[in-house]
């Protein structure tokens, strides 16, 4: 049946309603987690590129380019080359329809509801390495590898990377024309790229770019892109800023030699040199200035008339910066990207530092937590608690048991004045914090001793006067600090001073 045109073109636009229908039935859906969401929004891009497709063949099929549909319905009104005989068409055309149901003596209806179901269950593929956590998080550190180990990068840690890779408008612009740093923007606004269309696939990416780059091209002809503005008036004495090769970045003419002959000519002609020879001639002279102040350098290398870099100065610059415009429209669409994605960004900061105090152990219980948490997450948090007592809330955001509350004394506060006025909530806490680190660092600042005699002070004046009355019974009952003293371990066992030292030399804590 699928054989005539017109065949074609109906199914093409059932299956386009179809899936229209589809679409609509599957946004009804709330999905109860964040995986099921990222799975409808797929499916619903998969949909959508689909009717694209078959839309695209359907306009091309009324174009009739080739006139064959045109020939088409003029056979279904019976017209031949003798004229018109509507009845043998008719005829021919019941022929086709009982031999297309002769061969397929199993065709059935296919039950629409039956298939939208197993539709809409259906779970596309998304790749997500492991850093990512199925979209929750950037996985930067190959870009952030590339950029440490740059001249135009420095070396910092992969959580401050975090805070200043979407600022590229701090890199100074002779350090952007080269090589590396191209391919480094090109490989960040890739990956972006290729995250937020598996984060956000119903998103229109070409609409988003296509605002950027008007708006892009506006400051550019203004001078008013963050960070090339003032490019032009740039210090016309200093020779690396007069050519768009970055010598630096090269070791042997060798590796001078690919960037072309037309570069090396125009970064030879702003430093006022010979522009002729062959593309090893022109590097060779290029090359010679990486190590040689010009000044220094031997007058027959320069061009006649020349009297050094001034020459043709500003009209390098502007060279320069035109030829980087490319470099600065990848920077500006990689910070619309950045500001798309800054909800991530942030969890993606707040999970390094986290990690940074787990040891290995500690992260891959939490690695699968996250992965029970992501199959099991619901949106039971949207709604109110139901919390009349106004009981404190614990680990899994729901209120504590009201038995809890009144046998620790979950909800009294206790502010020490020695800790800096900080609050603990209930008496095993307030107790324990006697032994803690925060309480003892208090003591040592008074010049006080973190005794037993001293549990429960919690005033300064209080702790200043206690000590005075201990030592002022010195001479009866004498302190001594290297076994009234007492120190923690990491487990919390209590030692004396003395024992503490020694246990502590010995390397058995």
């Amino acid at each position: 049946m699928s054989s005539t045109l017109l065949e074609v073109t109906r199914a093409a636009h059932e299956d386009v309603e179809q899936l229209e229908r589809l679409i609509v039935k599957d946004l009804q859906n709330d999905p109860p987690t964040a995986k099921d969401r990222l799975y409808q929004s797929h499916r619903v891009r998969n949909n959508i590129d689909t009717i694209i497709s078959t839309t695209e063949k359907l306009i091309e099929i009324y174009e009739d380019k080739d006139n064959a549909r045109k020939d088409e319905i003029a056979a279904l009104g019976g017209q031949t080359a003798t004229g018109i005989n509507v009845f043998s068409a008719f005829y021919d055309r019941l022929k086709e329809i009982r031999e297309y149901h002769r061969k397929h003596p199993a065709a059935r209806l296919v039950n629409a509801n039956e298939e939208d179901e197993a539709l809409l269950k259906e779970e596309p593929v998304i790749e997500f390495s492991g850093e990512e956590a199925f979209g929750r998080y950037l996985d930067l550190h190959e870009l952030f590898n590339q950029y440490i180990n740059s001249k135009f990068g420095s070396k910092i840690e992969y959580s401050a990377y975090l805070d200043v890779f979407s600022q590229p408008h701090n890199i100074p612009w002779k350090l952007k024309s080269t090589r590396q740093y191209r391919e480094y923007m090109e490989n960040f606004l890739e990956y972006l790229i290729y995250f937020f269309q598996r984060t956000e696939p119903l998103q229109d990416l070409d609409r988003i770019f296509s605002k950027v780059e008007a708006e892009f091209e506006e400051q550019w002809a203004n001078g008013q892109v963050q960070g090339w503005e003032k490019q032009g008036q740039e210090n016309e004495d200093d020779s690396a800023q007069h050519t768009m090769i970055d010598l630096d970045y090269y070791s042997t003419v060798e590796e001078l030699m690919e960037v072309g002959p037309e570069k090396l000519k125009e970064a030879l002609a702003s430093l006022g040199l010979k522009t002729g020879g062959t593309v090893q001639q022109r590097a060779e002279r290029l090359f010679l200035t990486k190590h040689t102040p010009l000044e220094k350098l031997d007058k027959k290398h320069f061009a006649k008339g020349s009297h050094g870099p001034r020459q043709n100065g500003s009209t390098a610059v502007s060279q320069d910066i035109n030829s980087l415009k490319h470099i600065a429209l990848m920077e500006a669409k990689m910070k619309k990207l950045s500001d798309l994605l800054s909800k991530t960004i942030e969890q993606t900061k707040e999970n390094v530092v986290k990690k940074q105090a787990l040891t290995y152990e500690e992260m891959e219980q939490e690695r699968e937590e996250e992965e029970t948490h992501v199959d099991t997450e619901s949106d039971d948090e949207d709604q109110q608690i139901y919390n009349p007592l106004k009981l404190p809330m614990g680990w899994d955001g729901k209120p504590i048991p009201y038995w809890l509350y009144k046998l620790h004394g979950l909800g009294q506060e206790f502010k020490c004045e020695i800790c800096g006025n900080y609050s603990y909530w209930g008496r095993r806490a307030f107790e324990r914090h006697f032994k803690e680190w925060r309480h003892q660092h208090g003591m040592r600042c008074l010049g006080i001793p973190n005794t037993k005699n001293f549990n429960e002070i919690t005033n300064i004046q209080e702790a200043q006067e206690l000590w005075e009355k201990i030592r002022e019974r010195q001479g009866v009952n004498k302190w001594r600090p290297d076994l009234e003293e007492e120190y923690e371990d990491k487990e919390g066992n209590i030692y004396n001073k003395k024992t503490y030292t020694d246990l502590q030399r010995q390397g058995l804590i």
